[in-house]
């Protein structure tokens, strides 16, 4: 029996509910049918002007190392010192580690050696020659061999020189490969250093935007981690081709040695200040429909709205520029366009 009446209880309260949802249902389709009821939209409109456009352009981009160089080994024995510490500043010269060398300061002794007797033979042949006691031949073999000694020692003293590794720049640590006792060969990395004195900001620019800049432009750079401090950036490379979405990589430098130190990996917002045009025909960016591309508006004719193709091109975050398709004075619809069709009668109400 408690069953039976547990089923009842359930079912009266499922059909309660069904019947809830479908009036609150038929009440949300009440107030959203108010409009279409009407015989007419309410809307606002603006009039098609002549004016001339400041353009600006806001970008998003992210920090880079201006440089950031890998350090190698150009010579090939164990690491008897290591002179770093990751997030070291160090300056250029710094010696970053020393590699054996014993090996290396014995060859290069030889070959001093080496040029030191050949320098005293070639002098030799060369006064016998003088005196008819020693041929032509034997003083050029003096002086081939002479010559190869000392390219010899060239060799034997930038071997050694490459046994103490410096660094290229100055910079920071950012990466440290080895330790001392590590042996190594040429080419294998020790550590990283980047330069954030100077830091690199890349953006990916549309098509359309991309040919509105040059190098050398400038520009204002904010992030949300200084909120209150302002950089300043110049374009220093736009790529001159484009990825398959046709967006270009363009790249700025920025000064960073300032008190407020920024870090590779940030992200920036990006502010072009564009020159201004000439007067050109304008409509407030609220009245475009569809795309950019494929742009459209509603234009109040005789107390309708009669939709329209226009083509727009470029313009900044209050208005677009339009090079086709309206006439200075005419007015376009910029609210109430969610209720709009094709001729649909329309009351303005500004």
């Amino acid at each position: 029996m408690k069953r039976i009446v547990a089923i009842i209880v359930a079912i009266v309260l499922v059909v309660l509910i069904v019947f809830r949802l479908k009036s609150n249902h038929e009440k949300i389709n009440a107030k959203q049918n108010v409009s279409t009821d009407l015989s007419y939209t309410s809307v606002d409109v603006a009039a098609v002007k002549s004016m001339q456009l400041e353009q600006n352009l806001n970008l998003v981009g992210y920090l880079d190392a201006s440089k950031e160089i890998v350090i190698s080994a150009e010579a090939q024995g164990t690491i008897t010192a290591l002179n770093i510490d990751l997030g070291q500043c160090v300056a250029q010269g710094h010696t970053i580690a020393l590699i054996d060398n014993r090996q290396k300061q014995l060859a290069l002794k030889t070959a001093q050696l080496s040029v030191k007797k050949l320098t005293k033979d070639l002098a030799r042949y060369k006064s016998l020659y003088q005196g008819g006691s020693a041929t032509e031949q034997q003083v050029d073999d003096a002086q081939n061999a002479y010559d190869n000694a000392v390219v010899q020692e060239q060799l034997a003293a930038k071997q050694l020189a490459d046994a103490t590794v410096k660094s290229p720049i100055s910079g920071i640590i950012s990466k440290k490969v080895v330790e001392r006792g590590t042996f190594v060969n040429v080419g294998n990395p020790i550590a990283t250093i980047v330069d954030v004195n100077q830091m690199k900001i890349k953006l990916n620019v549309s098509e359309a935007n991309v040919y509105l800049l040059k190098q050398g432009d400038k520009a204002s750079i904010t992030t949300e981690v200084y909120p209150t401090a302002t950089f300043a950036g110049k374009i220093s490379f736009i790529s001159p081709k484009g990825d398959e979405a046709h967006n270009y990589q363009v790249e700025l430098l920025i000064a960073n040695n300032g008190k407020n130190r920024l870090k590779a990996g940030t992200f920036v917002n990006v502010h072009f200040d564009l020159p201004s045009k000439a007067k050109v025909l304008t409509i407030p960016r609220e009245a475009l429909q569809g795309s950019v591309k494929e742009a459209k508006v509603y234009v109040a004719e005789n107390g309708k709205a009669v939709l329209r193709n226009i083509v727009v091109s470029g313009g900044n975050d209050k208005f677009l520029e339009v090079t086709s398709g309206l006439s200075e004075g005419e007015k376009v619809v910029t609210t109430g366009q969610v209720n709009l069709i094709d001729g649909k009668a329309i009351k303005v109400n500004n």
